[in-house]
């Protein structure tokens, strides 16, 4: 009989334990669900949020791409226009002046269109001043009539030059920033593709190809801007070297010319000058006779 009440009461006593026990698990269940589901949903927004700036980024990258194309774009037609007229101009100079008979008729032509054109006015401006002495007495105009002209068509030159370079450094940087400009929306563009990846929890060529696809395609847009901008700074440098070592031999023939009339020329046209002189003649003339004539009056009435 008392061993029939001790097992009652111990079984009592393992009962009521194992109720406490089992309560406060309940409860700390119930609390971990809590927890997860607010994890899962901030897991949820977080994903979002980062695909929407994974986006913006690399539509933005791809905006700026397009850019730098139209840029480039519109550079290689306003310098090859540019260089087209430079050669015309050039060319259609250079045929007037060498055709010139002499180094003052040469000083009289009227088309200053071209470099040429502005580097022979240039000289030719230097040579009258010198020769009319309105130079002023400063620096800038010391020397003789030969350093005078050499420093002038050498400062022209580099104006030319200024010009024929100018809108090439944009050309340049397009050409060197666009490849990684095209990397860096390509590796943000991976970086969403592998979370959206890591999200689904699959793995499969079809999740896989087309996020990552997608995201080569601003390499693929920044090589294809970047090629074109190096082929046109490469083919206008060359184009540049060739205008200027043609500036730089008409610059020398030019003073050889310059020094063969000992840098003298006049200012007055040859027709000009001749006709007025020839006026000037005849109103000597003409004042000559009169006087012989108011004589031969003076000595009929003697």
């Amino acid at each position: 009989m008392t061993d029939t009440t001790t097992t009652a009461a111990v079984t009592a006593a393992d009962g009521l334990q194992q109720a406490v026990t089992q309560a406060p698990v309940s409860g700390t269940d119930i609390a971990a669900g809590t927890v997860n589901s607010v994890a899962s949903a901030a897991t949820d927004i977080a994903p979002a949020g980062h695909d929407l700036t994974s986006a913006f980024i690399v539509d933005g990258t791809l905006n700026v791409l397009i850019a730098f194309s139209v840029v480039t774009w519109a550079l290689i037609l306003i310098k090859g226009i540019q260089h087209l007229r430079i050669s015309l101009h050039n060319r259609n100079y250079s045929k007037k002046f060498w055709g010139a008979s002499d180094f003052q008729t040469a000083s009289e032509l009227k088309e200053i269109k071209g470099p040429a054109a502005r580097v022979a006015e240039a000289g030719f401006t230097t040579l009258r001043e010198a020769d009319g002495g309105t130079t002023t007495h400063d620096l800038e105009h010391t020397g003789d009539r030969q350093e005078l002209l050499d420093r002038r068509l050498r400062q022209q030159m580099q104006k030319e030059r200024g010009a024929l370079e100018s809108g090439l450094a944009i050309l340049a940087t397009i050409g060197s920033i666009s490849p990684f400009v095209g990397l860096f929306g390509t590796v943000w563009g991976i970086m969403g593709a592998l979370t959206n990846i890591s999200k689904s929890g699959s793995a499969s060529l079809e999740v896989v190809a087309g996020p990552i696809g997608e995201a080569l395609v601003a390499t693929a847009v920044g090589i294809a801007v970047a090629v074109p901008a190096v082929i046109a700074y490469n083919f206008f440098i060359r184009r540049n070297k060739v205008i200027w070592a043609f500036l730089d031999d008409f610059s020398i023939d030019f003073v050889h010319l310059a020094l063969k009339t000992s840098f003298l020329i006049n200012r007055a046209s040859p027709l000009y000058g001749a006709s007025q002189r020839n006026n000037q003649h005849g109103n000597k003339r003409s004042v000559t006779k009169a006087n012989i004539n108011d004589l031969e009056a003076e000595g009929a009435q003697i």
